[in-house]
């Protein structure tokens, strides 16, 4: 096909005279060869203002296969140099052509790269067209290092997770996903977070053995998993309130009597001494006492006289003596912890319902490899299985009870740290003037949270226009607006009531209410002083046509129970101490 009409300046033009005339001194019908057809006669006596096509095509593309006569073509690399070989998947061209023979029709042609490296000598050489500049010299040189070092980039696989279920105390439960090293804190953590609760740093996890019938509050250090791993299946983890847990920290005198501890050197008595004799790992403190010991694959127990040292518990064979020839080695501390019995009587025929347990960590099902003793009273097991912890976990238990000391310290100013309702300052305040006043006058006082439960009672009456009997009626408010409140804790026993108490800690101040078994009318508050439980009765009073409260046979009376809780949360009045703490159960 020739371009007839086609301007002659473009056959003269510099750049194309001069290519033609270096690279391709034969006419072009000399280029025909294997895959080229020849031109055909026609076009070889065309007209000096006709352009062939096909002609000037094949000398251009000879004039470029020129400059590249000695490379390959071949695709660049990121350093901007040519392969050694020939890529892979590379195709070779049709034929086997020489370098000015190797052209198809409508087939791409690649750039050559600006430096190639040479095969000899790997030097580089710079070619006629114009250098590309690399951005990024450091990282394509052969000699420099890759900008990121093996070490720099900590190898690994990816943390593993694995997905446990915790139980609350109305028998709910969720099914969280931890990693491997996730502590029983931060576990607490994450459920106080998900459940809405008042983080008090007083919530625990517990690994609880219902066939085995034991117990016990992981440390807040220990691995989630790890501990898992030595469980049965039957057994599970339970979320709970333990106020005692680091109880001993605060008043050390309540938990160690000067009759159950012996030091191997003299020591002042005072609180701090004491604590540090247990903390330091170069001292040797002791507990010594009488315990109800099981036997071994028997049903029998014994009293011994038994001894709790840094190397293990040991029992006398020979009375109360303590020498080395008539100790015996019950238990070993490192490889073992300790859990309390929650059905002693019934399951193991203890004598006495304070029992406790020292567990190998081998021992899931057997209960026959189970060390179990009894004390006499609460405070004995308290102060037993408290020794053992502060023996075998030492500065831990001091670290995990600063650390939420040392995060309070470090809240901004602006931020309120979180506590509970009951820990608050709380005073009475007179709002009738243009500003409040703080009510400084305790019968003042009284007298205006009376007036204000009377007006609220007056309000919720205009709203009951038709009389009905609904929540807001004065004749059945004061029996239902308790029950919404976390303290109140419903119709349960008298011994289900001390089982909570004790499972949330034996602290002074920690309280329940409960509907009274003996009078329907009445209610009941569960108190803990001193390691013990008490009960007393709350009494319903009239007086001018209104049901009042009293724990006092109506000296003190209160519109409801939410008034004598606030009360009493202030005031010890007739108890033997504040109410602190208040048992809670949080469905999860």
């Amino acid at each position: 096909m020739a371009l007839a009409g086609g301007p002659d300046s473009f056959l003269h033009h510099p750049y194309y005279q001069d290519q033609v005339e270096q690279t391709s001194p034969r006419r072009p019908g000399n280029l025909a060869g294997p895959g080229f057809p020849a031109p055909p006669d026609r076009l070889a006596n065309h007209q000096e203002d006709d352009v062939d096509l096909e002609t000037l095509v094949n000398n251009m593309d000879a004039s470029l296969e020129s400059l590249c006569a000695a490379a390959e073509t071949a695709p660049l690399l990121r350093n901007g140099q040519h392969p050694r070989g020939r890529p892979p998947g590379a195709r070779p061209l049709q034929g086997q052509v020489a370098p000015r023979q190797r052209l198809q029709r409508s087939q791409p042609m690649h750039i050559l790269a600006v430096r190639r490296l040479h095969q000899g000598d790997q030097q580089l050489r710079t070619s006629s067209l114009p250098a590309i500049p690399n951005p990024f010299p450091e990282l394509c040189g052969p000699g420099s290092p890759p900008a990121l070092t093996p070490g720099s980039v900590p190898p690994g696989p990816a943390a593993a997770k694995q997905d446990v279920k915790v139980f609350s105390e109305d028998g709910t439960s969720k099914v969280v996903e931890i990693l491997a090293d996730t502590t029983a804190r931060d576990l607490c953590q994450l459920l106080v977070y998900r459940s809405h609760c008042v983080d008090d740093n007083s919530w625990t996890l517990v690994e609880h053995h219902p066939h085995l019938g034991l117990e016990r509050c992981l440390e807040d250090h220990e691995l989630v998993a790890q501990v898992e791993s030595t469980m049965a299946s039957e057994s599970q983890f339970l979320f709970r309130k333990n106020y005692a847990k680091y109880e001993f920290f605060k008043n050390p005198t309540n938990f160690f009597p000067e009759q159950m501890v012996a030091w191997c050197q003299q020591s002042n008595g005072s609180q701090t001494q004491l604590l540090q004799n247990f903390l330091n790992s170069s001292s040797c403190p002791e507990i010594q006492g009488f315990l109800h010991v099981k036997e071994l694959g028997r049903k029998s127990w014994k009293k011994l006289y038994v001894c709790l040292r840094r190397s293990g518990l040991y029992c006398s064979t020979k009375g109360a003596s303590k020498e080395p020839r008539h100790l015996q080695l019950l238990a070993d501390l490192e490889d073992s912890r300790i859990f309390s019995l929650m059905a002693g009587r019934k399951q193991y025929g203890a004598p006495t319902d304070y029992g406790f347990c020292i567990k190998p960590n081998r021992v899931r099902n057997e209960a026959k490899e189970l060390r179990l003793l009894c004390a006499e009273d609460e405070q004995s097991r308290t102060c037993w299985m408290t020794a053992f912890r502060l023996l075998k976990y030492g500065m831990l238990l001091y670290q995990n009870y600063r650390i939420p000391q040392q995060r309070k310290a470090m809240l901004s100013p602006f931020s309120t740290p979180v506590r509970s309702v009951s820990e608050n300052s709380l005073v009475a305040m007179d709002f009738s003037g243009q500003t409040g006043r703080v009510i400084e006058n305790p019968a003042e006082a009284q007298s205006a949270a009376l007036e204000e439960g009377h007006a609220w009672r007056k309000r919720s009456t205009r709203m009951n226009v038709l009389g009905s009997q609904s929540p807001l009626h004065p004749s059945t408010l004061s029996t239902v607006i308790h029950r919404t409140q976390h303290w109140f804790h419903g119709r349960i026993s008298r011994e289900e009531s001390h089982r909570i108490i004790k499972q949330q800690g034996l602290v002074d101040g920690l309280f329940l209410l409960r509907d009274s078994q003996s009078n329907p009318k009445a209610f009941v508050l569960t108190l803990c002083h001193h390691q013990k439980i008490k009960n007393f009765q709350i009494l319903p009073c009239e007086d001018d046509g209104q049901t009042f409260f009293s724990l006092d046979d109506g000296n003190t009376k209160f519109s409801d129970l939410i008034q004598l809780v606030d009360f009493y949360q202030l005031n010890k009045g007739v108890l033997p101490c504040r109410l602190k703490h208040h048992c809670i159960r949080v469905a999860l």
